[in-house]
Order: C-alpha cells, then sequence, then structure tokens
C-alpha cells in the first residue's frame, strides 16, 4: 500500500510498574503470568534485529515495554542500538516512575530523547488513572532531571478518557506550554481487549482542540516527515508547543512506518494486530541476517492491516470485525 519501512518500536519488557487502566488493569494483571526471561530476547538479539531494520531502511528505534526501565542493565542495548550505522534516532517511552535514576546512564549510552506517560497533573486522578501509588511529582522531576541530562526536548503523552482526566486537559497545558517540551494528547484506543474500550469515553482531538484555543491562540505546524503520527500546533504567542495523536476520530493508517517487535521475538505490522511473525525460532535455529532480512519483508510487504480506517468506516463496504487483538503491554504503544 505505498509504506514505507522507517520506525522500528522494540518492546523489551512485558512488565510494567503501573497499571493503568486503560492498558494494565489490575484485576486482569496482577498475577498474570509474564513471559520467562528464557523466552524474552537478548540485547545481542534486539541489536541484531535492529541493524537488519536499518539495511531494510529503518532510521529510527524506539525502545518501549510494558516498561522498559524495568528491563536490567538497559544502557548495554542502547549502546549497541547507537553504535548502528544509519540509525539517526533513539528513542524511549516511560512511564518516568524510574527515570530520574536512569537518565544519566541512558544519555551516556546514546540515547536521544525520551517519551514520558502523563495523564493528570492532579494526583487522584493521575491515581486513579495508573492505579498504583506514584505522586505526580515523581514524574515531573523525572522530566526535569531527564531533561537536564540532554535527554529532551521531552514529549509527555497524555491519553484522554471521557469521565476520568478530561478535567485535566487545561492544566496540563498551563504547566507544559512555556517549556521545551511537546505535550501531546492521546485519543482513548481500543488496543488489546482488556481495556474495557467504549467509543462514547473517546475525547476527539477536535474538541480538545477547540477547548484550548479558546484560552489560547494555536496555528498548525506542517509535518516534518511522512509517517508522523501528531498533529502539532504552535502557541501563536511562542510560549510552546502541542501535539494531538487522533488514531480513533483521524486514522493515519495510510502514513504508517511502523514496524513493532515484541519482547518474545515476533513482529507485528499493526498496534491492533491479532498475530505477529515470530524471528526468535528461526535466529535461535541458525538462520543467518540475509535469511532474517527475508523474513522481515515479507512480514512488511504482504501487510494489508488498517484497521483505525475500518473501525471509524472510511471504508464502508468493509464492516469492522471485533477480533482477540495483542495487548498494548505486550508490544507498546
Amino acid at each position: 500500500m505505498g509504506r514505507p519501512l522507517r520506525d522500528l518500536r522494540i518492546s523489551v519488557t512485558d512488565r510494567c510498574t503501573f497499571r493503568c487502566v486503560y492498558c494494565m488493569p489490575r484485576e486482569l494483571y496482577d498475577g498474570h503470568e509474564y513471559l520467562a526471561r528464557s523466552e524474552i530476547l537478548t540485547y545481542d538479539e534486539i541489536a541484531r534485529v535492529a541493524r537488519i531494520a536499518v539495511r531494510l531502511g529503518v532510521t529510527k528505534v524506539r525502545l518501549t515495554g510494558g516498561e522498559p526501565l524495568l528491563r536490567r542493565e538497559l544502557p548495554v542495548l542502547v549502546e549497541a542500538l547507537a553504535a548502528i550505522d544509519g540509525l539517526d534516532d533513539l528513542a524511549l517511552t516511560t512511564n518516568g516512575h524510574l527515570l530520574a535514576g536512569q537518565a544519566a546512564s541512558l544519555r551516556a549510552a546514546g540515547l536521544d530523547r525520551v517519551t514520558v506517560s502523563l495523564d493528570a497533573l492532579d494526583d487522584a486522578v493521575a491515581r486513579r488513572m495508573i492505579d498504583t501509588d506514584v505522586p505526580v511529582s515523581t514524574v515531573l522531576d523525572a522530566i526535569d532531571v531527564a531533561a537536564a541530562h540532554g535527554l529532551g526536548p521531552i514529549k509527555v503523552n497524555t491519553v484522554v478518557r471521557r469521565g476520568w482526566n478530561e478535567d485535566q486537559v487545561v492544566p496540563l497545558v498551563e504547566h507544559f506550554r512555556a517549556t521545551p517540551h511537546t505535550l501531546r494528547f492521546i485519543e482513548f484506543m481500543d488496543v488489546g481487549t482488556t481495556n474495557r474500550w467504549d467509543e462514547s469515553e473517546v475525547v476527539p482531538s477536535a474538541e480538545l482542540l477547540d477547548l484550548i484555543s479558546s484560552r489560547w491562540e494555536l496555528e498548525p505546524i506542517a509535518r516534518s516527515h511522512p509517517g508522523e503520527v501528531a498533529e502539532t500546533y504552535r502557541f501563536v504567542d511562542g510560549r510552546g508547543t502541542i501535539g494531538f495523536i487522533s488514531s480513533v476520530s483521524q486514522p493515519f493508517c495510510a502514513d504508517c512506518t511502523r514496524l513493532r517487535l515484541s519482547a518474545e521475538g515476533s513482529l507485528y505490522t499493526c498496534l491492533f494486530a491479532d498475530r505477529g511473525f515470530d524471528l526468535k525460532v528461526p535466529m535461535r535455529s541458525g538462520a543467518d541476517d540475509d535469511s532474517v532480512a527475508s523474513l522481515m519483508l515479507a512480514a512488511w510487504s504482504e501487510r494489508s492491516d488498517r484497521y483505525s480506517e475500518l473501525r471509524g468506516g472510511v471504508d464502508l463496504g468493509m464492516p469492522t470485525v471485533r477480533r482477540d487483538r495483542i495487548e498494548m503491554s505486550y508490544i507498546g504503544g
């Protein structure tokens, strides 16, 4: 469908310190059986896949989870990835809980930047969203520490869910708009099958844009490259930028350039996929780099996924098919 491969998102663990209600609800994940260490790709295996992916056109790699900072000695992997010739951007997405203590070593190893999840400024609202006793100040302090170590400007991601945290939108904008960081609002998505997604709880980006524009004048910024998922605006008074990721109301399947590698070595061509393409078994069975590259090319070139478009009724001739999908904690957001 004319979609080039440019981005590789690598999940390094399926574990997380939070129990966010839209990702890993506590009633389903407390006592959950996680992947055994032997099932998870080693750092050498991950770096090998990344090197092959760069040969195939990837220029950006992002480390995800679960919570990637739970993986032991993560700077070792970062250093290996940063050394890949042709990789232009190496980033990491985190909930911020453990970031302050690791920011310096990650930056020293070669990490370029981080994205931090933060769904509210109010402690009570935030704790309800993450269902974990971690104060907002922990995440805000981590953002400051990461920026001080050169991991900024930082993208701050906020999932907005009607009835839960939409009252936090304006306070979050007020907090971040005068900083170098970009606050991005993400529509509540039906990733996986455990987050009890209800379309009535989706707050469309257009509604948020109207709300914010009623207080501060905004002007759009053109996308910097194909495949960029956020629509970005700058404050006309010069005090920062803001973004919107609108997978539900304004699907961007046609420009998708992302391939995902799960912690146990399967490739996924869509965040809403119901199956992956195994790389671990071939690699551990002796497949050479060319054979692994062929498997990756086959997975990418045969992709026909455009779930968000079909969900949104872009193609009225093909009704949405509800099916079991891979959980977001398994392949990253």
